[in-house]
């Protein structure tokens, strides 16, 4: 088990689901710089879509998402229309081909069932979409019945993510939701009836309230669901930037030991019951591609965390999706409103991010592949790009120090994290981080 470290549990740093991270994104990049992006990627090469769905019909206090409540339909109708008039101008720019389609938010069921499935239609039709493509949204299981997940299905989704977080009623209304375990075991009976290839579960910890037991309690229940993957996620108390979180109780929030106990727990229980450890926050059964991915060293992290996907791109549709490109990452706007004018008048809705150089695209790959693998061979990583050792040395001194407390071995210039290591990998990571600023209030905790 992982030794509990206070100065480096109780740290802020970035989940680097990107490098840069959207930290250092500034106004200097737009929709003009997306759009030679855009026309630079190959014909027939491999890219992925995320499409953002920022309304959920009700709001959760824990969520760090950019949503909204829908007020009236009226809104979701002028939102899918501007996200349909982007799909169409990206298009048109684009001659890549699309090997993955995600759907998050929000709560994309937040949707009408046959509004969503419009949208895919759309999608197939505007794109050259492989036959194989992995099609998968993230679902607020309150808001699902028969008719919904069979519109899913039969739409072509072939993997979903229900958002669980917790079982623990207690728990559930100190964040705002309600949702018996019944509820969810029943959407997963219907998804797998309807022939559903994969399901995943979204779980938390370090909730308010939340015990140890709450939290075993809870994977006790998941485990029955036989979940093909499952993410656990800390959850990130940030209320000075988050609103809705300051209706959570600061005091009744896990302690920084406890939050460890907590995700040491997570780790132990699920890897005992033959699920295979990805990175620091999934787990995976061992036939699921992600596992797979993971022991043939083709696992990637991008803006959706741990993923299969071997895009070459990431095209974000929707207000603040991004999109991320070899030498480029672009925002679209975050401001629902504003978005909806860009993509109905300009198609394009860029309005920052920042164009990556040689140095972040070589520091990108090295932290990537160190959060993947958990192993790094620097010298070999510098020598294919052409640069001296020498300009990493702060890095391995770094890394240097954390071997000191057993996170990591080195060998020569190669790194490995050790067991003890492993919860700290994102620090461990940010010793390659050349932007890394002095402004952790805008980072989740290390663990």
């Amino acid at each position: 088990m992982a030794r509990y470290i206070p100065d480096l549990a109780g740290a802020s740093v970035p989940r680097y689901t990107s490098y840069p991270t959207a930290a250092s994104f500034h106004d200097g990049v737009g929709a003009a710089d997306q759009a030679r992006a855009l026309a630079a990627v190959p014909p027939g090469a491999p890219v992925s879509l995320y499409l953002h769905i920022p309304y959920c019909r009700q709001l959760c206090w824990y969520c760090g998402c950019s949503t909204g409540v829908v007020s009236r339909e009226a809104l979701l109708d002028d939102y899918v229309a501007a996200l349909n008039a982007e799909i169409d101008a990206v298009s048109a720019q684009m001659q890549g081909r699309v090997i993955s389609v995600q759907f998050g938010g929000g709560s994309p069921n937040a949707l009408r069932a046959p509004v969503f499935a419009a949208l895919l239609d759309r999608l197939r039709d505007r794109f050259d979409i492989a036959l194989d493509a992995e099609i998968a949204v993230e679902l607020d299981p309150r808001r699902l019945d028969a008719a919904y997940i069979a519109t899913l299905v039969g739409a072509g989704v072939n993997r979903v993510s229900l958002g669980a977080q917790t079982f623990a009623a207690h728990v559930q209304a100190r964040i705002n939701r309600i949702q018996p375990f019944a509820m969810i075991a029943d959407a997963a009976q219907a998804f797998r009836a309807a022939g559903l290839a994969s399901l995943n579960l979204d779980l938390m910890y370090g909730l308010p309230g939340q015990s140890k037991t709450d939290l075993a309690d809870t994977i006790e229940l998941a485990l029955t669901l036989k979940p093909d993957r499952v993410a656990m996620f800390g959850y990130a108390h940030m209320p000075r930037l988050l609103a809705r979180q300051r209706m959570i109780v600061d005091a009744e929030l896990p302690d920084a030991p406890a939050r460890f106990a907590q995700s040491l727990l997570a780790a132990a229980r699920f890897t005992a019951t033959g699920y295979r450890a990805i990175g620091f926050d999934h787990y995976a059964l061992p036939d699921d591609s992600m596992a797979r991915a993971a022991a043939d060293g083709t696992l990637r992290r991008n803006f959706q965390g741990y993923t299969t996907d071997p895009g070459t791109a990431l095209i974000g549709l929707g207000a603040t999706a991004i999109s991320q490109f070899d030498d480029l990452l672009v925002q679209n706007d975050k401001h629902v409103g504003q978005y909806r004018s860009r993509a109905r008048n300009d198609g394009l809705a860029g309005m920052r991010g920042i164009a990556r150089n040689a140095d972040d695209r070589l520091r990108a790959g090295l932290i990537e592949t160190l959060l993947c693998t958990g192993r790094l061979d620097v010298a070999a990583h510098v020598t294919a790009a052409d640069v001296p050792l020498g300009c990493f040395a702060d890095a391995l001194a770094a890394l240097h120090g954390h071997a000191r407390r057993g996170l990591v071995t080195i060998d020569g210039a190669s790194v490995a994290l050790t067991d003890d290591g492993w919860p700290y990998a994102r620090l461990i990571a940010a010793a390659f981080d050349a932007h890394l600023g002095a402004a952790p209030s805008q980072f989740s905790k290390a663990v």
